[in-house]
């Protein structure tokens, strides 16, 4: 056991010296290539989470005309209970809508001038499972309806974007991911082409194949970490960069949303993704040159 563990100390310590002499420059390659996939993930995770915040379930409003009286949306919620398409009906009266528009930042001093208050009562609606236009058409032709409006369709657009948005990450990544490998696989290329005639000396005396290869597992995992981890700090400090001109925005819709940056778990991944390609692109440099080596 203890021969083992001096085997592959000697191993990581030569891979580390392979990785100072030159190996760096290919961990800075990877963490670039890294950045963007990772970036464009934290970006679209915080986007995820606006979403979540927003109603993603169809409602319809339903204003009245303003002639309309009480006792007559009364008896128009009567006839929207019974419509089985819908589930859920609640009625919002005038005066409840201007005391909420009221609360909107700059639009009490406009309210206010009119004189009289503007809005119509309303009923907003939640239908079931179905297509909306049928519904949103039979709605608007009910006695005493001025107009319907479907609402959260921008939410569940964004959700749709998000979700292309996730697929082009994803493609990307793999993209990325296949030239990583061709990175490390090239850099491990040309560190066994340096070091062809120390190889051929090591197998003469009797070193194994995994002795010759391990070095060079050990130097592909290396620039692939290191790579992973220098991606994390370059997408963490873009976020920062972004936060305040992004603060300053939100800040002016009277919100405190803020990107977020990657959790400990998703740079953990991001890491060991890149130090697991890091090895494969060793491995499949390996075999294929040790091979030609006699």
């Amino acid at each position: 056991m203890s021969a083992w563990l001096r085997q592959h100390a000697h191993a990581l310590r030569l891979a580390l010296r392979r990785f100072a002499g030159g190996g760096a420059l290919s961990a800075v390659v990877i963490g670039v290539a890294l950045a963007l996939p990772a970036g464009g993930y934290a970006v679209l995770d915080s986007l995820r989470g606006l979403a979540a915040r927003a109603s993603l379930d169809p409602q319809i409003s339903v204003f009245l005309k303003p002639e309309v009286k009480r006792p007559d949306a009364m008896a128009l919620e009567k006839s929207l209970r019974a419509d089985a398409r819908l589930a859920k009906v609640r009625f919002v009266p005038k005066e409840e809508a201007l005391k909420e528009l009221n609360a909107a930042q700059g639009l009490a001093e406009v309210t206010a001038a009119l004189g009289r208050n503007p809005l119509p009562d309303a009923y907003v609606v939640t239908p079931r499972e179905g297509d909306l236009e049928p519904l949103v058409a039979d709605l608007g032709t009910l006695p005493g309806v001025a107009h319907v409006q479907a609402d959260a369709a921008w939410a569940r657009r964004l959700a749709a974007l998000a979700a292309v948005g996730r697929l082009a990450i994803w493609l990307l990544a793999g993209l990325l991911s296949l030239g990583l490998v061709v990175v490390i696989f090239n850099t491990i290329r040309l560190q066994i082409l340096t070091h062809r005639d120390e190889i051929e000396v090591s197998k003469l005396i009797g070193a194994t194949d995994a002795f010759i290869r391990r070095p060079f597992y050990y130097l592909g995992t290396l620039q692939g970490a290191a790579g992973g981890v220098l991606a994390i700090v370059i997408v963490w400090s873009a976020l920062a960069l972004l936060n305040r001109p992004v603060g300053t925005l939100a800040e002016s819709f009277g919100s405190a949303y803020r990107l977020s940056a990657l959790g400990a778990a998703d740079s953990a991944a991001v890491v060991a993704l890149a130090a697991l390609l890091g090895w494969l692109g060793a491995h499949l440099s390996v075999s294929k040159h040790l091979r030609e080596i006699a």
